[in-house]
């Protein structure tokens, strides 16, 4: 994309090339609804590529990167086609470049609780240097950007929940209920009593049902076989057709259960249910944003399956299970420290000594789902342990002291706001952390979409249970770039238990 777009009085806003933007939009092609927006001068709204409504004449359109883009050239947003609440883009995490990492950050609340500043500083620029990134990039700055998210969050907490509108304003990350009307009004076109139109229905105090947008296709059960297979007791809980597990958030503990099902619709917007029943709302923001890292909910499932047909491995296991995502997490320090309780023993095992580590130096909560009791341990408990004492071998134990260590100390973050390659190498000069555990942390810790293991036992059992030779599969993987985490994803499912069918049973 090379072309500039423009703001309604004509200035630069970022480089894209508006005329196969428009071709997208003519199309309705509901593949780039998140990665660009279309402004429509003559009626100052923006929308989604895939807005149904009638196409805009190509002189009366611009186009903008982001959401706060459109909105600081003076747009709302279409209340026909919602573009403010479609899946983020799928570059944030392919690219990884700061300001697709600044992005994750500013979805998480960052700049709502630590400001601009708490925002470079975990990016690594000084904020100068960051805004330019972002502006440059996304055709707006962090305030902008942040703003915008706000404003998303508020629209579907008015429009879903029974919630009083400054519980709304808070939740939402809003310093006062002044500044969240003005916003809703001037995003909205409308005030938040316009909005709510009908009410939702009646919550328990601090609870809050939304409905996260994942695109097509969506291979949700194979999801929750994955999440299942690996629940850590106390921490997670799962049952035929849900999950569920505690959150451990800035301004206290919540839990989450999310519907999880199949959509094989290609190219379309999926909905999965999420009820978080929260100890504070602010903290809505940020359960919101890591639960939609542990579902993948960014990922193009269409461009990412689209990479491996024709290949003879794993283009039809594609068939089989299109739409398949690699699961994220909620915690980056969770799975790491997880990642090194399950370094060479099996899953069933590994989720045991977790589950011992959870009920001696979790954290214990109150929930509404039985199961749920404890936060995951944090890194500066676990810091404190005496590795002889835990129950692993010695070697291991140490390993995992020492990575606790770091992650409490912050030498190490996996909050996705320092460079992949940075955290890896700082991982890897940790004694007992080698390219598998550095790896599988990336992959699920930081999102990286291309990472493969070929020493991985499993990854060879998958191959020869295909009737292939791993040696010379794994050799030609290179051609899986770049999205080598969703082949091995593949490989492993061929592997995966599915979660038994029996009512009302937990794992």
């Amino acid at each position: 994309m090379s072309t500039q777009a423009t703001d309604r009085d004509g200035h630069a806003m970022s480089r894209l090339d508006a005329e196969s933007c428009y071709r997208a939009v003519k199309s309705r092609d509901r593949r780039f609804d998140g990665v660009f927006y279309v402004a429509v001068r003559t009626t100052g709204i923006y929308c989604r590529p895939s807005c149904p409504a009638r196409t805009p004449a190509y002189a009366n359109v611009t186009f903008h990167p982001s959401a706060a883009a459109a909105q600081g050239a003076g747009y709302r947003a279409c209340k026909r086609c919602l573009p403010d609440a479609t899946p983020g883009s799928p570059d944030w995490d392919v690219a990884a470049t700061a300001a697709g990492r600044a992005m994750r950050l500013i979805a998480d609340g960052v700049v709502d609780r630590e400001g601009v500043e708490g925002l470079s500083q975990r990016v690594g620029y000084t904020p100068r240097h960051l805004s330019r990134l972002l502006t440059a990039e996304l055709g707006a700055g962090p305030l902008a950007l942040a703003r915008a998210r706000r404003a998303q969050t508020a629209r579907v907490l008015i429009e879903t929940t029974d919630l009083g509108f400054a519980d709304v304003a808070f939740a939402a990350g809003f310093a006062s209920v002044r500044q969240f009307n003005d916003t809703v009004r001037e995003v909205y076109a409308a005030s938040p009593t316009d909005l709510r139109g009908r009410r939702g229905r009646t919550l328990s105090p601090g609870a809050v049902t939304m409905r996260l947008g994942v695109r097509t296709p969506f291979a949700g059960r194979r999801l929750l076989d994955f999440l299942a297979h690996h629940v850590v007791p106390g921490v997670e809980v799962a049952g035929p057709g849900w999950y569920a597990r505690t959150l451990d958030l800035p301004h206290g503990p919540g839990t989450v259960r999310l519907d999880l099902g199949d959509n094989t619709a290609s190219g379309e917007t999926a909905l999965v249910e999420a009820r978080f029943v929260l100890h504070d709302l602010r903290d809505t923001t940020a359960a919101l944003e890591r639960v939609r890292r542990l579902l993948d909910a960014d990922c193009d499932p269409v461009a990412v399956d689209a990479q491996f047909a024709g290949d003879p491995v794993i283009g039809p296991l594609v068939g089989a299970t299109p739409g398949l995502r690699v699961p994220g997490q909620v915690d980056g320090e969770e799975t790491a420290i997880r990642t090194v309780i399950g370094q060479q023993v099996s899953v069933a095992g590994a989720c045991t000594v977790a589950g011992r580590l959870v009920a001696e130096h979790g954290r214990p909560i109150e929930s509404d789902i039985p199961g749920l009791t404890h936060l995951f341990p944090d890194a500066a408990t676990l810091a404190a342990l005496d590795p002889d004492l835990l129950p692993m071998p010695r070697a291991r134990g140490r390993a995992l002291v020492g990575l606790a260590a770091a992650l409490a100390s912050g030498a190490i973050s996996l909050d996705r706001g320092p460079h992949r390659d940075e955290v890896r190498a700082s991982l890897l000069a940790l004694p007992g952390i080698g390219p598998w555990t550095a790896d599988y942390v990336a992959m699920r810790a930081l999102g990286h979409p291309d990472v493969f293991l070929p020493t991985d036992l499993g990854v060879r059992q998958a191959i020869e249970r295909l009737g292939h030779r791993p040696a010379r599969v794994i050799g030609e993987s290179e051609a899986w770039r770049p999205w080598r985490s969703y082949a091995l994803m593949h490989l492993w499912n061929t592997l995966m238990p599915a979660l038994p069918a029996s009512p009302n049973k937990e794992i």
